[in-house]
Parts: C-alpha cells; sequence; structure tokens
C-alpha cells in the first residue's frame, strides 16, 4: 500500500473506531516547518504501515512550536500492531532529522457526535480549533452531556460567528476528556468571535450559558492550528 497526500482527513467517516491525538513541542516556527517535512519524508519513503490506519493528519500550532498529530484507526489493535512494527523506524528518521523533539502525551478517543459544514458549503478549512475540555474523574455519560449540551447550544444560537464550517465531538476512552475538531474558514474568523460579544464563540444564550457553568470541568484549552499535512493510504489498497 502507498501512501497518498490529502488536504484534510474526514473527522466524520463512519469506519472510525479510534482516534488517537497527541502534540508534539518542536521550539521553533523553524524547526516546525522542519518536522513536518521529515514526518512527510519518514512516511512518503515507505509503504503504508497498516490496513487500518486510516488516516494520519499533522496541524502546525499558531504558537510556531508546536504540532498537533490526529490519527484515524479501525480499532486499538490495528494501532497495537503499528507500535509494534512501524512507529520507531519512522520517528527514528523524524529525530534524527530534528533532534530534541517533546512528545506531550497520547490520548485515545472515539467519535461521538458531528456538526457538519451546511450542504453547499464547499469552503476549505484554512484553521483548524482544537478545543480540549477535561472532567474531574471518568464518567462517559457526562462526556456525552456536554456534548449534547454545546450541541444544542450551536444549534439554536441566533447569530452564529459566520467563519465557522464544521465540529467534530470526540470522547476519550478513559472517560475523563472530549475533544472538538472545529474547521474554520481562517484563523482571523475565530479570533473575531471569540472577541465577540459572548463569553467565547458563543452568543449570550441561556443554552451557552449551560455550557459555561457545565459542572465537573477541570481544564482543557483552546488552541488554533494550520493544516500541514494529511496522509492515507492510495485507493484500492
Amino acid at each position: 500500500m502507498n501512501v497518498r497526500f490529502a488536504s484534510r482527513p474526514d473527522p466524520a467517516r463512519n469506519d472510525v473506531g479510534l482516534v488517537k491525538a497527541s502534540t508534539w513541542d518542536v521550539g521553533t516556527p523553524e524547526r516546525q516547518r522542519r518536522t513536518v517535512e521529515a514526518i512527510r519524508e519518514a512516511w512518503d519513503g515507505r509503504d503504508w504501515p497498516h490496513r487500518g490506519l486510516l488516516s494520519y493528519t499533522v496541524h502546525a500550532g499558531e504558537d510556531g512550536r508546536t504540532l498537533f498529530h490526529y490519527s484515524q484507526w479501525s480499532g486499538e489493535q490495528a494501532y497495537q500492531d503499528f507500535l509494534r512494527d512501524g512507529r520507531d523506524e519512522r520517528n527514528a528518521d523524524i529525530d534524527a532529522a530534528v533532534p530534541g523533539i517533546r512528545r506531550l502525551g497520547l490520548h485515545t478517543f472515539e467519535t461521538y457526535r458531528s456538526r457538519p459544514a451546511a450542504e453547499g458549503d464547499g469552503r476549505e478549512p484554512g484553521c483548524v480549533v482544537i478545543v480540549d475540555v477535561e472532567f474531574d474523574g471518568a464518567d462517559p455519560a457526562r462526556q456525552r452531556d456536554w456534548v449534547d449540551t454545546v450541541c444544542e447550544a450551536l444549534a439554536t444560537d441566533p447569530a452564529l460567528a459566520p467563519g465557522g464550517i464544521s465540529a467534530h465531538f470526540h470522547v476519550s476512552t478513559d472517560g475523563t476528556r472530549v475533544l472538538n475538531y472545529a474547521e474554520w474558514e481562517n484563523a482571523r474568523a475565530h479570533a473575531d468571535a471569540l472577541a465577540g460579544p459572548g463569553d467565547g464563540v458563543g452568543s449570550r444564550t441561556p443554552q451557552w450559558e449551560r455550557v459555561r457553568a457545565y459542572p465537573g470541568v477541570s481544564g482543557g484549552g483552546v488552541n488554533r492550528y494550520a493544516p500541514a499535512l494529511s496522509m492515507r493510504p492510495s485507493a484500492g489498497a
């Protein structure tokens, strides 16, 4: 199986069993650029490592130092097979090209709900906003209720920011966090939405107030990324 480069992944595809998400800190904008190129070279020079790896995507942080990794898998066994047979040699090549990369942890998610782009909306996202929400303990029902609360707020908002394209909600398999993979037209559109009259991207509605006051949220963050590299197996492989 060969590598095929794509513009972006499809976060809403229905054959995904698990998503693995992690962040690398590479230190500077120049090292960020070099690391993306090293990843491309390490993967392009080899066959696609496993049929169960559906896509592998890297986004470059607006901070000039981080890379967000987002990979879609058929299931945990496929990922374990990759760990055993394919990850180390690729990482060794990347580390040789850009020494000193700090890998800041890996989380495993299941996809839960998506708010897709509106019908006929052909905009390509120029910015991916990763909203990471942490809770004060493991509770799968609470994860899903928080997502449902956000989706209700989005659906009832009378003045949604015009730059948003889609939102894809993931729940961690350990029950402690939610990840929203949100696609925006560009970074300026998201920054303008945050600067609006609401507290965050939403309007001042009762539904958004329930999101902001949701009990048990203990941490998280919002970070903007530019699409940098997305790969999948070649068609028919």
